[in-house]
């Protein structure tokens, strides 16, 4: 059901461009009818069918059929004015950046106005560009109509289906690259990463003297500790030779303790001058001299991440496939 607002139209102050409107999809709609009686009056069955009706009709319709041009100026002078005046307002508002945009955006109101069979057809476009006037300024609310419903849903599923086959041909082509030795790990080292490396490895130094500070401090470090003196404690426990230091009368549990703090301390310390000692130029020589040179000489590995890209697009080319519209289609229209 088309509803119609009377607030939403005086609050948008548009009044006397919805009452051109109107009279202007009036005039489109007689002019259309127009143009198909005329253009079914060209022919010989139309004709004869009108003869058997009236006679009259057809003799008196004959010579405006000759002069049809002329009569369509008419509505072709009308539209082409109302199409002026509507660009000088475009103006006056700056509507647009240019002031020669809008003949471009309003193309089909432009051809629209040639006298020529095959432009006439484009008058048709300015109906649709009336009732989005209408419906952008919230006048008129076409969502509830079973007209708009349908032009809606089939045009999701052409823009649905047009997309997913771009989308599945440009992973397509992105396969192919892959599957014929394309360089991808090493252009994404040298392309993406290589430039933005000074960042991460002063990102990461960064975090890394965060975290040597936090062990360090008094409560924030205390469950590294705790963990530490836990793990060191096991092993030192656990070494044979420390174990005998037991047998030594009266101090040897003392000095196991003591060892065992010392060693735990030490660790610890170890752990915070590692932390807080690296810097960036350390990360950069490490991920030069180990992990690039890693990286580019063990083939394998490269292949395999390959491999994993390459299945990651199918599995993505098999979900953009799916024609999600036919659920709901079969929401809508199934019992």
């Amino acid at each position: 059901m088309l509803n119609f607002s009377y607030s939403k139209l005086k609050s948008s102050h548009e009044g006397p461009w919805i009452i051109v409107d109107l009279l202007m999809l009036a005039l489109l709609i007689i002019n259309l009818i127009w143009l198909l009686f005329d253009g079914l009056f060209a022919t010989q069955a139309f004709k004869s069918i009108l003869a058997s009706m009236s006679p009259d009709i057809v003799k008196g319709y004959a010579p405006i059929h000759e002069n049809f041009v002329l009569y369509d100026l008419a509505f072709v002078a009308i539209f082409l004015t109302e199409f002026c005046v509507r660009w000088l307002a475009s103006v006056v508002r700056k509507t647009y950046v240019r002031w020669y945009f809008f003949p471009f955006i309003h193309w089909y109101d432009l051809i629209g106005c040639i006298p020529l069979s095959g432009a006439r057809i484009f008058r048709f476009l300015r109906i649709f560009s009336i009732f989005y006037r209408l419906q952008k300024h919230q006048i008129i609310d076409l969502r509830n109509t079973a007209v708009y419903r349908f032009i809606i849903f089939y045009y999701d599923v052409l823009v649905e289906e047009l997309s997913d086959r771009i989308v599945v041909k440009v992973l397509s082509d992105a396969q192919k690259d892959i599957s014929a030795g394309s360089p991808l790990i090493e252009d994404i080292s040298q392309q993406v990463l290589a430039s933005r490396l000074p960042i991460l490895t002063q990102w990461i130094s960064s975090v890394m003297v965060h975290i040597g500070e936090s062990i360090e401090h008094n409560d924030h470090g205390e469950s590294v500790r705790s963990h530490v003196q836990k793990s060191v404690g096991k092993a030192v426990r656990g070494n044979s030779q420390v174990s005998t230091l037991k047998l030594v009368p009266i101090l040897g549990s003392t000095i196991e303790k003591t060892l065992e703090q010392s060693v735990t301390d030490i660790v610890t310390q170890s752990i915070i001058n590692l932390m807080k000692d690296i810097t960036p130029e350390k990360i950069d020589d490490f991920v030069e001299h180990g992990i690039g040179r890693f990286s580019s000489e063990d083939q394998m590995l490269d292949q395999e991440v390959l491999l994993i890209v390459n299945e990651c697009l199918e599995l993505v080319k098999q979900h953009v496939s799916q024609q999600r519209w036919k659920d709901s289609f079969d929401g809508k229209y199934t019992t």
